[in-house]
């Protein structure tokens, strides 16, 4: 069944929350052991700089979100042009849920960059085993403090988020589809009813 105009509505409404979520643990990331020290001297794991949750899962999940919700309700979806906007924004969308859960998955694939021994470093990265599974390797960052469930849990956080905006931007992207050949086809009938004499 395709989804109405109205459901299109709560969909885009139901990524407010995610990208607000997104943008805020792409914040809080930058400030790990909540120290603001850490990253004015550099001291941040590199995917935190992609700006996946604040770039990706955040600004550009928010342009269909407030495309669909500001030109659902002046009725600008009866037209194939509002329509095929629609489509482009929640493509935009979808473009930018993945490249926030590619980089949620970078991050907590190749660990923190944290003081090791003596040197800064991302000690996990590239190790044969996953860290994760390994939860007594987790104190070999020694500093800052607790990095490594700092960064597990957002990064998590963050994945799950762009995995339900993937799901909800694509469900905008095939309800457009749905609408635009649905409207098409309409008219067709229409048309021929009317040259039949039968309207």
């Amino acid at each position: 069944m395709i989804c109405t105009g109205r459901c299109s509505g709560y969909v885009a409404s139901s990524l407010y929350p995610l990208a607000f979520i997104s943008i805020l643990c792409n914040i809080i990331l930058f400030f790990p052991g909540w120290e603001t020290s850490y990253a004015k001297d550099g001291y941040i794991t590199e995917e935190v700089k992609y700006m996946g949750g604040l770039v990706g899962g955040g600004l550009l999940v928010l342009i269909p979100a407030l495309y669909i919700n500001v030109t659902g309700k002046q009725g600008c979806f009866a037209n194939y042009c509002g329509m095929f906007l629609s489509i482009v924004f929640a493509a935009v969308g979808v473009a930018g849920a993945l490249y926030s859960f590619a980089v949620a998955i970078l991050g907590l694939v190749n660990g923190p960059y944290c003081r090791y021994l003596l040197i800064w470093t991302t000690p996990f990265k590239n190790n044969d085993e996953s860290y994760l599974k390994h939860r007594d390797q987790w104190g070999w960052c020694t500093e800052p403090k607790n990095v490594v469930e700092f960064n597990v849990g957002l990064f998590g956080t963050l994945l799950v988020a762009s995995s339900l905006q993937v799901v909800l931007c694509g469900i905008l992207v095939i309800n457009g589809l749905f609408r635009c050949l649905f409207r098409t086809c309409l008219r067709k009938m229409v048309r021929k009813w009317r040259f039949h004499g039968l309207t």
